[in-house]
């Protein structure tokens, strides 16, 4: 396992999953790629607020964390309803701003669902 200075620059999944050792089924990443890393973003800003004792520490609770999130839905742990329907009401609805806060324009679309404006060419 590396430092906590390189944990905080991996951006793939993947990348992840190799850093910590830990091994994995490529079509279940391919497939809930979002969910696993949205659940584990949410245990990594949890242990933000705790002093875990050393950076050792640190990354070892990251590790469980990311093996626990894993396993769950390796386990068919499927997200409820409203867990996924609730990214669609977050303001990030184009591709250039999906994964960043960088959208400097949000503006109500319809019915209470918001969506960047920034930029005004959309892509599939």
């Amino acid at each position: 396992m590396g430092t906590l200075a390189e944990f905080q620059k991996i951006t793939d999944t993947e990348d992840f999953f190799d850093f910590f050792d830990l091994e994995y089924d490529e079509r279940l990443i391919q497939v809930k790629r979002f969910h696993i890393m949205k659940k584990f973003g949410e245990l990594v800003e949890k242990a933000k607020g705790h002093d875990m004792g050393s950076e050792s520490k640190l990354l070892e609770y990251y590790r469980f964390a990311l093996l626990t999130v894993y396993k769950n839905f390796e386990n068919g742990y499927s997200p409820s309803a409203a867990d996924v329907w609730e990214m669609f009401d977050k303001p990030s609805a184009c591709g250039t701003c999906s994964t960043s806060s960088s959208c400097s324009t949000i503006e109500e679309v319809s019915n209470g669902t918001h969506a960047c404006i920034s930029h005004n060419t959309v892509s599939f």
